[in-house]
């Protein structure tokens, strides 16, 4: 018996989406085809890694983000820094109106990169992700690592019901550029006190999903944040399970649907961490080993911000 490729998951909501997505005006004006409510999983205990062959997915952007978040930093300097540019388009787009200059986007990196005290005043994406993650300010006045907390409980209580961290902290909803769409991520042990190493899963709730551009890199990175945190915590990963709430297509990325949608699935690559670091804190970008990567070509398609 040939198992179902894990991709035909995503091209199955894909495809969802083109027939029967609900069509409606977002926030965003260009439009989308939604629907509510949807599962993926992934298992990642044989070493593979969730990056999809179906379009190029440029896996090392999307783990370079992982580890920004979980830095706790919130300014998109130090993403360009590492020649990430996924976030310019908030903080240009807030630039652009408050000055009412058509700068481009190069020279508005250029400079944020340039000037420190621009970028701080520029640059910064308010208390979005790792702020929340990793400095999570509570009505005591104190900072919280939910983060650091979640890995303590792996370790001593693997069997809690409450090793989890999330994002959505409604009082500083308002000042971030993005409401969190990746709200909630949930850590389960199984294997406990079985042969071999226990066997760690995550399940990460998203109220919102764009299938088109986010989630390939959602799910890389987020089978990225599962692994170092298994290593972490002396554990095998397990199943990332992906929950959608509200998961939609853009209007103008119905083309790329259909590209996808014409393509065969490749198998998986595999994944392996070069070393061990100290804490969470330790992983850089050259610690992932991806092997056997053998994509379609990737798939330009705009970002609706």
């Amino acid at each position: 018996m040939t198992l179902r490729h894990p991709e035909y998951q995503y091209l199955d909501l894909m495809a969802h989406l083109l027939e029967n997505g609900d069509k409606r005006i977002d926030r965003t004006g260009v439009g989308t085809l939604s629907m509510f409510g949807a599962m993926m999983r992934f298992d990642l205990s044989d070493g593979s890694f969730p990056v999809y062959s179906t379009k190029r997915v440029y896996w090392k952007t999307a783990v370079k983000e992982m580890l920004w978040f979980l830095t706790g930093q919130t300014n998109i300097q130090s993403l360009l820094r590492e020649n990430v540019r996924i976030w310019t388009d908030w903080p240009l787009a807030a630039y652009r109106k408050a000055t009412g200059t058509e700068i481009s986007q190069q020279d508005f990196e250029d400079r944020i990169l340039a000037d420190d005290g621009f970028a701080e005043e520029w640059g910064d994406l308010g208390p979005v992700y790792g702020k929340q993650w990793r400095r999570w300010k509570g009505a005591d006045g104190k900072e919280y690592d939910q983060v650091a907390e979640v890995i303590e409980l792996l370790r001593k209580n693997p069997s809690s019901r409450r090793m989890l961290f999330h994002a959505w902290n409604v009082p500083e909803l308002s000042q971030m550029a993005l409401h969190p769409c990746h709200m909630t991520y949930q850590f389960h042990v199984s294997n406990l006190g079985g042969d071999g190493l226990p066997k760690v899963s995550m399940m990460v709730s998203q109220r919102s999903c764009d299938m088109g551009l986010g989630n390939p890199f959602n799910i890389c990175q987020q089978a990225a944040l599962l692994a170092m945190v298994a290593q972490q915590v002396d554990m095998q990963p397990g199943e990332l399970v992906w929950v959608g709430g509200d998961v939609h297509l853009y209007l103008d990325h119905q083309d790329l649907a259909r590209t996808v949608l014409e393509r065969e699935p490749r198998p998986f690559p595999n994944l392996k961490l070069l070393r061990r670091p100290d804490s969470i804190d330790g992983y850089t970008i050259d610690d992932f080993e991806v092997t056997g990567y053998d994509p379609y070509p990737a798939i330009e398609a705009p970002v609706a911000v």
